[in-house]
């Protein structure tokens, strides 16, 4: 049977005051979330932190991942109507589940999921500017660190009419010793992926994998808050 073990941090950065991250494990539903909010006036923290907490909800209660992110925007919508936060904010997401030896992930907007196998791969596309100019071949992958719009967003969880295409969603088989890493851009803005291919690929305890990992998005200058959560896929025989 095949177990789960995981460890997690956020580091407010840097150059901001405030941590509008939000992220949350729930072992017993095999779930890991991570939230990157967005908004002024405290907007992003709140906004981050009422979709992860939805999200547990609906996942809990029985719901896809599709269908939790859907509500969970609704319930997002709710809270603005009634004063919570203030208009205009909004969050990412990125969402891991084991379910029996599979895995899901989805997400919204350029929080990242990544799968560490003799290897780093990404498994979410970022819903952003620079990437849909990438896929269009408008601009290379290189100069995208650079492009002003780079952390602009073109999907998130902002409340009010649900598009219908809100969350993407993967899915794959869990192999033992696989790693997954959870993040907020202000990890992947710091640190390239073959930087965090590296550190994965050097290090055999996750604790050190994590603060290496924000360790790095802070020597490059911390210029946003960083979220990291890890999942490794562990063998274990009952």
């Amino acid at each position: 049977m095949l177990e789960c073990s995981y460890c997690e941090k956020s580091h407010v950065g840097m150059v901001r005051s405030n941590n509008e991250d939000s992220y949350c494990s729930v072992p017993e539903l095999g779930l890991w979330i991570v939230a990157d909010g967005m908004g002024g006036h405290e907007g992003g923290e709140v906004a981050s932190a009422v979709v992860v907490n939805a999200l547990v909800k609906y996942i809990r209660q029985g719901q896809s991942l599709f269908e939790a992110v859907t509500l969970a925007n609704n319930y997002l919508n709710e809270a603005i109507s009634l004063g919570f936060g203030c208009n205009g904010m909004g969050t990412t997401v990125a969402i891991l589940r084991k379910v029996d030896d599979k895995f899901e992930v989805a997400w919204v907007g350029d929080s990242r999921v990544y799968l560490y196998r003799k290897g780093l791969c990404r498994l979410t596309r970022d819903h952003s500017v620079v990437q849909s100019l990438i896929d269009s071949g408008l601009l290379s992958p290189s100069d995208a660190t650079l492009h002003p719009q780079r952390h602009v967003v073109t999907r998130a969880m902002r409340g009010g009419e649900n598009p219908g295409f809100l969350a993407d969603v993967v899915s794959g088989d869990l192999l033992p010793g696989s790693i997954f890493l959870l993040c907020s851009d202000g990890l992947t803005d710091a640190v390239t992926d073959d930087e965090i291919a590296k550190i994965i690929g050097a290090n055999d305890d996750l604790e050190s994998i994590r603060d290496t990992l924000i360790n790095a998005a802070l020597d490059a200058g911390g210029q946003d808050n960083v979220t990291v959560q890890l999942v490794r896929v562990d063998d274990t025989e009952h």
